[in-house]
């Protein structure tokens, strides 16, 4: 009697556990916090030179939800179109390509990138975190998934980048 007791009361923690890493690792997409240290960019390049990293960054302004919306409204005036298509809006009046030093222990974040090779097998994993040097390798790869067609919030202290956190595009 008391090991059927023991038995359940284990089967019960373990079920419990068990939801609790599947909870943990549920995540859902989360808008990346906006500061003033934080931009939103296309890494046009990044590389090594002289023993530093630096990446080329074409600023965007970058909308979600509502507030795309009523961005989308005032510039694009369509009466057939009311809001941002997929929920976002991207605004780029401004091409010009900044250089930026990064930092060497920056933390990068992507949300889907091709791991296997197989672009095919690419999947979302919100917030991955990866190498500085992984983010070169495969932004200097050919690949059928180009990463510099996705928007980057770039977190900037003391002119150099600190943080880089891929946004995911639908």
């Amino acid at each position: 009697m008391v090991n059927k007791m023991l038995f359940s009361f284990v089967a019960v923690l373990f079920g419990f556990m068990s939801f609790g890493f599947i909870q943990a690792n549920t995540n859902d997409y989360m808008p990346v916090p906006r500061d003033s240290d934080t931009h939103v960019a296309y890494i046009d390049q990044i590389y090594q030179k002289n023993g530093k990293i630096y990446l080329n960054a074409d600023f965007i302004q970058w909308y979600e939800g509502e507030e795309a919306n009523k961005v989308f409204r005032e510039k694009e005036q369509d009466p057939e179109m009311t809001e941002a298509p997929d929920g976002y809006y991207i605004v780029n009046e401004d091409t010009q390509l900044q250089t930026l030093e990064v930092a060497a222990d920056a933390k990068v974040f992507m949300q889907i990138y091709n791991r296997t090779g197989n672009v095919a097998e690419a999947d979302i994993v919100w917030n991955e975190e990866i190498s500085v040097a992984k983010l070169i390798e495969e932004m200097s790869e050919p690949s059928e998934m180009n990463l510099a067609e996705f928007p980057y919030h770039l977190e900037i202290h003391d002119n150099k980048v600190v943080k880089i956190t891929q946004q995911y595009v639908p």
